[in-house]
């Protein structure tokens, strides 16, 4: 009888010890989880951080792209337009364009309350990193312009046109794509675009914006001939040039691997599917102009590589790397082409090959994630699957469509613009000023002091 009496005390004891236990496990568990929770969000940050350093370090790339491309009378001109639009830019897009891009969306041009401090919300740490992160993209966008109208545009309507870009332009097709990223819901995201770090957004918007500029200054002098025939117009140093591209293939990890915003295995993957269009580019690059003038030549090469990093921007998290090789290739190959008809056929003079590498391989990339988006095989969580993956036409319409409004909204707000600017403050400089160079002209210094010997053409 003893035992079993005690045998009842001993399973009572038990039975309320149980919740007890429960309920302290379930504590645990949760500090474990809020532990886990606060050390990701930390991790995110300083990947994101990360990412924005190496993005930011792209204006260099810019900066020695397009100075070595360009003579060496503009070699100042090109470094001071570099520095300000990023300096004007940052400016313009923390105090309206970041605003105009991830406040809540009341309609098809972005948020009537752009306020920053309303925008950044209570000031958390992630919002401070998002900002950082999207003035980096903001600033890219902007001074993929200078190369497209080098040699020959004011300085001072230059700066105008940084403003509006990174305050507007820049802003709010980006609303359209990515405003969800934050507090938005842009029209274009609602469609199911893919843009995962700015093909369009990013490239596309700056390469169509160069080529409205470069349309409204006309070409350099001695540029065509009498009869139009092209005739090279030589960069000053390749060497430098190189330098940039190399500069800005680094900064690419940032770029495309940093828009992943998240400190997970994903970022190995994006950044093997840069790698690998970046190399087929500068291949076949090399390969076509070597097939066109028998020699490999050394500058269509380098725009190669970066012809295949804009093209594999927009696709980058979405396609598999043997994806990224032919978007790469086609990407190599089609800057080419592309540089030849610009120049020989539309007879617009584009100077770094700008509106090429940007617009036109920024919309091959986009259009890219229609044919090549492989969430099937990747297990990616993205929706959209192309058409060489069993997904059909439906993809492929919509970047269609997100491509067609990244042209005619930054083309055509482009000529808009220039042609403001070009009755207002000036768009181009006189033909002494020209002749003489901008560096000069514009700046009252050259970048070569004793070394430059001047021409007339």
């Amino acid at each position: 009888m003893k035992k079993i009496i005690l045998g009842i005390v001993l399973i009572l004891v038990v039975a309320s010890a149980v919740p007890a236990f429960a309920e302290s496990t379930g504590a645990e568990i949760s500090a474990i989880e809020a532990v886990k929770e606060e050390l990701q969000n930390n991790i995110n940050v300083v990947w994101t951080c990360v990412a924005a350093f190496l993005v930011f370090f792209m204006q260099a790339g810019f900066a020695m792209v397009e100075t070595g491309f360009t003579r060496a009378k503009n070699a100042v001109n090109i470094l001071m337009k570099n520095l300000m639009d990023f300096s004007v830019g940052t400016i313009a897009f923390f105090l309206i364009g970041f605003g105009l891009m991830f406040g809540a969306t009341n309609g098809l041009f972005g948020t009537t309350d752009f306020a920053i401090k309303n925008v950044l919300g209570d000031g958390a740490h992630w919002n401070y990193t998002f900002l950082l992160f999207q003035t980096v993209f903001a600033g890219t966008a902007a001074t993929i312009v200078s190369g497209a109208m080098a040699g020959r545009t004011k300085f001072k309507g230059y700066l105008v046109y940084s403003v509006f870009i990174c305050a507007f332009i820049y802003p709010i097709f980006g609303s359209w794509a990515w405003g969800s990223l934050l507090n938005g819901n842009g029209w274009l995201e609602k469609l199911g675009f893919c843009d995962f770090a700015g093909s369009s957004v990013v490239h596309s918007v700056g390469g169509w914006l160069g080529l409205a500029g470069a349309i409204m200054l006309g070409p350099r002098l001695g540029k065509y001939g009498p009869n139009k025939q092209s005739k090279a117009i030589l960069g000053h140093n390749i060497p430098l040039a190189a330098l940039g591209v190399f500069i800005l293939w680094f900064g690419w990890f940032g770029f495309n691997p940093g828009s992943t915003t998240f400190g997970d295995g994903a970022i190995g993957r994006v950044a093997v599917t840069t790698n690998l269009a970046a190399a087929a580019g500068a291949i076949m690059a090399m390969l076509v102009s070597w097939a066109i003038s028998k020699k490999p030549d050394a500058s269509m090469s380098l725009n190669g590589a970066l012809a295949g990093l804009v093209a594999i921007t927009a696709p980058c998290f979405t396609v598999t790397p043997m994806g990224a090789l032919v978007i790469g290739s086609i990407a190599g190959a089609l800057v080419v082409l592309s540089v030849l008809f610009i120049d020989e056929v539309l007879k617009v003079d584009d100077p770094v090959g700008a509106v090429s590498v940007h617009g036109v391989c920024g919309l091959w990339g986009t259009l890219a994630c229609g044919l090549f988006n492989a969430e099937g095989v990747l297990a990616a969580g993205e929706s959209s699957t192309g058409l060489f993956y069993g997904g059909g036409f439906k993809q492929l319409g919509v970047q269609l469509v997100g491509a067609g409004a990244c042209f005619a909204w930054a083309f055509g707000l482009g000529l808009v613009l220039f042609y403001a600017i070009k009755k207002t403050v000036g768009l181009r400089v006189t033909s002494e000023e020209e002749l003489k160079g901008l560096d000069i002209s514009e700046h009252g210094m050259e970048a070569y002091s004793g070394f430059q010997i001047f021409t007339t053409t």
